[in-house]
């Protein structure tokens, strides 16, 4: 396909029998020991990501994606995630492969954008703004009703549409009930990590496995709002500080000044970003009551 890194030829043998030829891959991304390409056939396009064989990041990526294809099973059978989401997943010669529907759609920091700006403060843009974050907490409330966090909640991992609606994307590191085997959780990205779980991060050991409450994705949930709306990561540490001294500035639970970094006021959005960002875990709305909150007039 004429690729430096072609995705893997089981996938995409998989992929012609369920959407046709002829078949095209777009790389989209190459990080973090996984890429992810854009599949297009005529019947259909997926998502399809798979492990870098030849990465060295520490972490096994090949059993996260396994790890998320188990979640998506799980998260589809009690109707967290519509039927269709998941497409297909299987083993290659070097890890695992996962394909997933197409959602058409940029991610939150990049759709942000305009309304970063002083001048943002547009009559579209408010209505806008609070109907991504109840969508947003919408599709979060699902799977918090069914007894899961998705706990990687962050900007790269949510999508907007032209629609402006959200659509949550990688449940790899997803918490759900019950006692599976599964890779250690030890925190997503830094910057939307809640502080009651930065101090369990702090203060145990590598292979502990940490199981992360809603009331931690409503947390990341603001930050991410906090942080997409204002240009600002919501706490006061430079970008060379090491993550351990990240993680004890979170756990106090000290957040710049939304006042003093905000682009333009917005009183209603504010309302909600601060609400998520209640240091005490159980005074949190839970998604169900923001997403109603953000759908009253």
């Amino acid at each position: 396909m004429g690729e430096a890194f072609p995705p893997p030829g089981e996938a995409v043998d998989f992929l012609k029998d369920h959407i046709g030829e002829p078949l095209t891959s777009r790389l989209l991304s190459d990080r973090r020991g996984s890429r992810a390409w854009k599949i297009e056939a005529p019947r259909g396009t997926v998502a399809l990501k798979a492990n870098a064989p030849d990465a060295h990041t520490g972490r096994d990526k090949a059993a996260e994606i396994a790890q998320e294809d188990d979640h998506l099973v799980r998260l589809i059978s009690v109707g967290a995630l519509p039927p269709d989401y998941r497409f297909g997943a299987g083993t290659w010669e070097d890890g695992r492969w996962l394909a997933v529907r197409w959602i058409d759609g940029i991610p939150v920091w990049r759709a942000f954008a305009p309304a970063r700006e002083s001048e943002g403060d547009h009559t579209a843009v408010r209505p806008w703004l609070l109907g991504i974050a109840r969508t947003w907490a919408e599709q979060l409330a699902r799977m918090h009703t069914a007894g899961w966090a998705h706990a990687d909640v962050q900007p790269t991992n949510t999508l907007i549409t032209k629609t402006g609606t959200a659509a949550v994307i990688d449940y790899a590191l997803a918490c759900g009930p019950g006692n599976q085997p599964r890779l250690p959780y030890r925190g997503a990205l830094t910057h939307t990590t809640a502080p009651e779980i930065a101090d369990v991060v702090l203060s145990t050991t590598a292979d502990t496995h940490i199981r992360v409450k809603p009331s931690a994705d409503i947390w990341a949930l603001g930050a991410s709002l906090f942080w997409c709306w204002t240009g600002h990561r919501p706490f006061p540490y430079e970008d060379g500080v090491p993550r351990r001294d990240k993680l004890k500035t979170i756990a106090k639970a000290v957040l710049l000044p939304l006042d003093d970094v905000r682009p333009w006021g917005f009183p209603e959005f504010e309302k909600v970003i601060r609400a998520c960002l209640t240091p005490v875990p159980e005074d949190r709305p839970s998604a169900t009551d923001l997403a109603a909150l953000l759908t009253t007039p």
